[in-house]
C-alpha cells in the first residue's frame, strides 16, 4: 500500500507503508550502534568507539539512497532516517562531553538544534503530511560534525591552539593542545545553523501552501 506525500517544494512523492525494506533494516542497524558506541566510549575503548561512530556516520547516506534508487521510500523510513541522525548526533556529542573533550555550549547548540528539527519534522509529517527534504549542505554539516566528533573520540593527534584568547570554553582558539576534530566541529556548527534557518523557512512556506489548499487541516491531524 502506498500514499502520496507533499515535500517542501509542493511536489508529491509516493511512499509505502512497508516496514521491512532494505533501507529501514540499515537504519535499524545504525540505531543499534548508539548503545554500542556509548558502552565502548565509557569503558575507555576510544578506538573501538571511534570505529563504531565512523561506520554509523559513513552509512548516513546509504539508507536514503537505497530507498530512492529501489523505489522503496517508506513512511517509517522518512521518520526513522532523520530521527536516527539526530539521536546519534545527540548521543555522540553527549559522549564526548562526558569524557571531558568538548565544552558545554557545543552540547547545548547541537542538542537544541537537533531536538528542534526532530520534533518539528515529526509534527509536519504526522499532522500535515509535509516533509522537508534534506539538502546537501545539511548532509555536509552532519558529516563535518561526525568527522569532528570522531577526531575528539580518537583524541589523536593533538595540534596546538591558536592562542588568540584565554577562554577555556573556546578550545582551539586558546592556548594548549587540542584534537584536530574541533575545527570540523566549528565548521559543522556554522553550516548546520545556516541550514536550520533554511529548513525553517521551507517548512513555513510548505505549511502555508498546505493550509491554503485545505484550511480544515489547521489544528487537525491528517486523515
Amino acid at each position: 500500500m502506498a500514499e502520496k506525500l507533499k515535500n517542501a517544494s509542493g511536489a508529491t512523492e509516493e511512499v509505502t507503508h512497508r516496514i521491512f525494506t532494505l533501507a529501514n533494516i540499515i537504519s535499524f542497524v545504525r540505531l543499534l550502534m548508539v548503545p554500542a558506541y556509548l558502552v565502548l566510549l565509557l569503558n575507555g575503548y576510544d578506538l573501538a568507539a571511534t570505529l563504531v561512530f565512523a561506520v554509523a556516520a559513513a552509512t548516513d547516506f546509504l539508507d536514503g539512497q537505497i530507498a530512492r534508487r529501489t523505489h522503496t521510500v517508506s513512511r517509517l523510513g522518512q521518520l526513522l532516517d532523520p530521527a536516527i541522525d539526530r539521536i546519534f548526533m545527540i548521543t555522540g556529542v553527549l559522549g564526548v562531553f562526558i569524557v571531558g573533550r568538548i565544552p558545554l555550549w557545543v552540547i547545548v547548540v547541537v542538542v537544541v538544534r537537533d531536538l528542534y528539527l526532530l520534533i518539528g519534522g515529526g509534527i509536519l509529517l504526522s499532522r500535515f503530511r509535509i516533509r522537508v527534504p534534506v539538502i546537501y549542505p545539511g548532509k555536509f554539516a552532519t558529516t563535518f560534525l561526525f568527522v569532528g566528533f570522531a577526531g575528539l573520540l580518537l583524541n589523536w593527534p593533538l595540534v596546538p591552539g591558536l592562542g588568540l584568547t584565554d577562554a577555556a570554553w573556546l578550545p582551539g582558539f586558546s592556548d594548549g593542545m587540542v584534537s584536530w576534530g574541533i575545527w570540523f566541529i566549528y565548521a559543522g556548527l556554522i553550516l548546520s545553523l545556516g541550514v536550520t534557518v533554511y529548513y525553517s523557512v521551507a517548512a513555513a512556506r510548505a505549511l502555508k501552501r498546505a493550509l491554503a489548499d485545505d484550511p480544515k487541516r489547521c489544528g487537525h491531524g491528517a486523515a
